[in-house]
């Protein structure tokens, strides 16, 4: 399994677990990183130290924030696919890379996990 399906298992598999998603995000929001084929990631995290990791490497004021699994399956993922968003997952490594799927990808693989 490469290091991003990995992470991507790891996300799914501990998110079930705490019943928590993380995320990064300052007074004006999170940042939705434009990718090589022109979408937008929103990204996640599946603990805090992943996601301040991501803080740090971004840098600019950002702060860990957190939400309950539900209310990430059950509102900000309808949000993000109405908003043509992708949802990146437990991006890592100094340029904080990894896979993004869509909204609907992203609620299948945490259905599978449940």
């Amino acid at each position: 399994m490469s290091r991003s399906g990995s992470q991507t298992a790891a996300f799914f598999r501990e998110t079930c677990r705490s019943g928590v998603v993380w995320f990064v995000r300052d007074e004006e929001g999170s940042p939705a990183p434009l990718s090589e084929d022109g979408t937008r990631s929103l990204p996640y995290w599946s603990t805090r130290a992943r996601a301040q990791r991501a803080a740090d490497i971004w840098g600019h004021g950002l702060r860990v924030d957190s939400l309950p699994l539900a209310a990430w399956r059950d509102v900000d993922l309808p949000d993000a696919a109405r908003a043509g968003y992708m949802i990146g997952i437990n991006w890592t490594g100094p340029r904080l890379v990894g896979w993004s799927f869509t909204p609907a990808e992203a609620l299948n693989r945490l259905a599978a996990v449940r």
